[in-house]
């Protein structure tokens, strides 16, 4: 015979009797790490925006420009609410595209071989920059963009190269203004023998990091380095960025950069120089 129920058992005879009355999970919203996305991590109450996604990784950049890497997944609020941050979908194709410059994108089958023309710029900053805006044309054209560190050499580089009207040479030079050290040395190539088939085109920036729009960085405008500083450690310091070797101006640079989505985050004066140089390797003999 099965003994009564003890009516001072807290616990009752059956521990999983209540069990579908306990609320069910709640499943978190999924929102897609898009670029500049501010959200925090719950377990180091990290505060960033979304800079860059590898793989499973999500890595978030401060207000101060530090940076962390977290793995996607739950552990996240967005304004205040929990969500799962989760890799962002590629964008569907809608009609006909463009590229980074604003022109139209050309199909894969109009890339060609490389042609014997050449567009030189100053430094690595320099050809990364027109890379990102205007890879996809110049790899459509066949145009190879190649940097000098410096424009002390061009006319010796140039007399190298020997340009004719079938394999010219397009050169892009910072800080170039009159009385300039850059703009004595492009008049010497433009008087040299092989002038008619050299362009030599410049901003009056004095670094191409100042092509960058203030805009697209944020800030109202480009901080002012005095004369006794290098500019590049100026500006970092300005920003409260570490300068203290080339890594980290490097870094610093790849920061300004990933800021750079399309020529809309380029200075005008920038984007029409480069626009030349390409209009000038490209012309029909």
């Amino acid at each position: 015979m099965p003994l009564d129920p003890d009516p001072f058992d807290r616990y009752g005879s059956d521990v999983l009797a209540d069990y579908k009355r306990r609320v069910a999970p709640v499943a978190l919203p999924t929102v897609e790490a898009v670029f500049d996305l501010v959200v925090e991590e719950v377990a180091s109450d990290f505060c960033g925006s979304v800079v860059s996604v590898e793989g499973r990784m999500v890595e978030l950049e401060d207000r101060h420009g530090k940076r962390r890497v977290f793995p996607l997944g739950a552990g996240f609020l967005l304004e205040g609410r929990p969500v799962q941050l989760v890799h962002p979908k590629a964008a569907a194709p809608a009609g006909r595209q463009r590229t980074a410059s604003g022109s139209f994108a050309a199909p894969l089958e109009r890339a060609r071989v490389a042609r014997p023309s050449r567009i030189y710029v100053e430094g690595r900053h320099d050809a990364e920059l027109v890379e990102k805006v205007w890879g996809d044309d110049l790899r459509g054209e066949g145009v190879v963009v190649e940097y000098l560190e410096g424009v002390d050499d061009l006319d010796a580089i140039v007399r190298d190269f020997a340009p004719t009207r079938a394999r010219r040479v397009g050169v892009l030079v910072d800080h170039l203004v009159a009385g300039s050290k850059e703009s004595r040395i492009a008049d010497a190539v433009a008087r040299g023998p092989f002038g008619a088939h050299v362009l030599v085109v410049g901003h009056p920036f004095v670094d191409i990091w100042q092509g960058v729009t203030p805009k697209a960085l944020g800030i109202r405008a480009w901080p002012t380095v005095p004369r006794t500083m290098e500019w590049k450690h100026g500006i970092c310091e300005a920003f409260g960025w570490p300068h203290a070797s080339q890594a980290d101006i490097a870094h610093a640079w790849k920061r300004i950069l990933s800021r750079v989505n399309s020529y809309t985050d380029l200075e005008p004066v920038l984007l029409g120089r480069v626009e030349q140089l390409i209009d000038f390797v490209t012309e029909p003999e």
